[in-house]
């Protein structure tokens, strides 16, 4: 067994016990495996785990954020620099930022933006579906107050802070410039293109396997306040065109926009890792390592790829995230090994 096989074999064994469908997913070289094990729920004569079972993404939507915001720049709808306020709905207040720079898409897309991790109030109301569907009460109405009430004391683009309200605020943003629900937006520029056939926001995707905690059967994630910060489902095949997409830089608007995403715009604290528009970066073994992790009560999942090894990898349980980590590290482990294959 090679050093490959023994990372994905990790992977798979790190989702357990209570994932019942695990997928891990690999190119290399032009070359695809997509690794499929178990159900995609647990009860007897469940449809196997497949290349187009759909699994919740968690933050790995803020990847197709970050990538939608590059392309409406590539197509000259807007600049990365712009401030926020200029592309929120006109009866939105701003939030306050206590100093002269303002709050500008790029920050939002880098986590320089001030904002805290969640929108005010959002916790407050998602406490009692806390381990369950703590957002599906918090809609755009709630964003909008959560807006007026926000004060950044921080100067924005000095101080990375990983924010979910942020990168929210950017799809957003996003959904407005563009005169679409976020989901659309997400359809017309960068599913359809690429061929994404099972990649949405819609909860009730066919083929979609059942999320779990501790063993527990969850109903489908929802967060209609907050889609492109973590709506976003999609299959293991899907997930490696888009990665390919990555590692390809074809040409044209989308290809713009998918080298864009990969510029590195700044260190992060105490760390040797960078951030480009979202995606988180690291130099290991050589290579370039682009990757990013999410989750949802009921679901884990991992991307990541290496231009210089044309390697690309996802990885996707039905069960929530675990506090050591260990199915997120196993999935950047298998794309070390792919990427010192390549």
């Amino acid at each position: 067994m090679n050093e490959l096989d023994r990372a994905v074999g990790a992977a798979v064994r790190a989702a357990g016990p209570y994932a019942s469908a695990v997928t891990v997913a690999v190119t290399l070289g032009g070359e695809e495996d997509i690794r499929c094990h178990g159900r995609a729920e647990r009860r007897p004569g469940a449809p196997p785990c497949t290349p187009d079972t759909v699994f919740e993404l968690g933050s790995v939507t803020k990847t197709f954020t970050a990538l939608l915001l590059a392309d409406m720049a590539a197509r000259g709808e807007l600049a990365l620099d712009e401030p926020v306020e200029n592309r929120l709905p006109r009866n939105w207040r701003p939030v306050h930022v206590r100093s002269t720079e303002p709050i500008r898409l790029v920050h939002l897309a880098t986590h320089t933006s001030g904002l805290p991790r969640l929108p005010p109030g959002l916790l407050a109301s998602a406490v009692p579906a806390w381990f369950s569907n703590p957002y599906a009460a918090y809609g755009d109405e709630r964003l909008r107050a959560a807006l007026a009430r926000t004060t950044v004391r921080d100067r924005p683009g000095t101080r990375f802070g990983y924010s979910n309200y942020g990168v929210a605020l950017l799809g957003r943003s996003l959904a407005e410039t563009a005169g679409l629900p976020y989901e659309q937006l997400l359809t017309e520029r960068v599913c359809r293109p690429l061929g994404l056939h099972s990649t949405g926001c819609a909860p009730d995707s066919p083929g979609r396997a059942t999320g779990y905690r501790r063993g527990r059967a969850l109903p489908p994630w929802l967060i209609p306040g907050l889609p492109g910060a973590g709506a976003i489902r999609a299959s293991g095949a899907d997930l490696m065109r888009y990665l390919r997409f990555h590692l390809n830089g074809e040409e044209g608007e989308l290809g713009a926009a998918v080298r864009d995403v990969q510029r590195l715009r700044l260190r992060l604290p105490r760390s040797t890792d960078r951030i480009g528009l979202v995606w988180m970066h690291r130099r290991s073994g050589g290579r370039d390592l682009y990757f990013h992790s999410g989750g949802t009560r009921g679901f884990t999942a991992f991307v990541g790829f290496s231009p210089e090894g044309a390697a690309a990898v996802a990885a996707l349980a039905n069960t929530g995230p675990a506090l050591n980590g260990r199915f997120v590290q196993a999935g950047y482990e298998v794309l070390r090994a792919v990427s010192r294959a390549g």
